[in-house]
């Protein structure tokens, strides 16, 4: 495929993941993290200037054809306790890369997209947002991250139906326990004791596998406005 793709969040985790596999799949990969590392782009996703600069920097080498938001921060704070209300800085600190980062990237790249020629289905191009399971059942401590996520799962159908004229999809994950770097730190029960919790498989989820399903939605056009649950039929609990 003539195309190249933006990932944010690329320098670890689900982004790398999705990152390498969308190379092996031949597209000219560009990733986009605030940390740095060789072959990615250092920017912010909140930043219009930092994105459009990336997007800019894809479409020069081929026709960014896929977007794919996986940048995103979480926070565990109760919404009141014995040192006082939820700090509403950091409220607002998630808010602003999970959701507004996430509609920077969409709003950016649909521009780009548009501009592409239409393939044989009349397709330009395909934007994958990443919200939670979170978003459906958050957890005690996760208010400001199930909020954020659970905006991104709104910001999908809307988007999907906004952008159907330009033939541009809109797809979101929402990934259950993943082994990425955020859970890596842990001791090893609680690691264990996460695994045990998804009824099957009974295990941490791969980012590898979070890669395939968005390299299944780059590849099904009929897949659109909407978001895919991958977590091992998860439901989680209260705390």
């Amino acid at each position: 495929m003539h195309a190249s793709a933006l990932v944010t969040g690329a320098s670890s985790g689900l982004g790398e993941a999705v990152a390498r596999r969308l190379g092996r799949d031949g597209m000219a990969v560009f990733g986009l993290d605030r940390q740095p590392r060789a072959g990615v782009i250092t920017g912010d996703v909140t930043s219009a200037t930092d994105v459009s600069q990336a997007i800019a920097a894809a479409a020069a080498q081929a026709p960014l054809r896929v977007a794919v938001s996986c940048a995103g921060v979480a926070h565990a704070t109760r919404l009141v306790s014995s040192d006082g209300p939820h700090d509403l800085d950091l409220f607002r600190r998630t808010i602003e890369t999970n959701l507004i980062g996430s509609f920077n990237v969409l709003r950016l790249a649909a521009e780009a997209m548009r501009r592409n020629d239409p393939d044989g289905d009349a397709q330009r191009g395909v934007i994958v947002m990443t919200a939670s399971i979170a978003a459906f059942d958050g957890q005690i401590g996760q208010t400001a991250y199930a909020a954020s996520k659970g905006a991104v799962a709104a910001l999908t159908l809307p988007a999907a139906r906004d952008l159907a004229r330009d033939g541009i999809r809109v797809v979101t994950v929402a990934p259950g326990i993943f082994d990425t770097p955020l859970l890596a730190g842990l001791p090893a029960p609680a690691r264990e004791a996460l695994a045990r919790s998804v009824p099957n498989p009974a295990r941490l989820g791969q980012p590898d596998e979070f890669a395939d399903l968005v390299a299944a939605i780059v590849a099904i056009p009929m897949l659109n406005g909407e978001t895919i649950r991958l977590d091992g039929a998860l439901r989680m609990a209260p705390r």
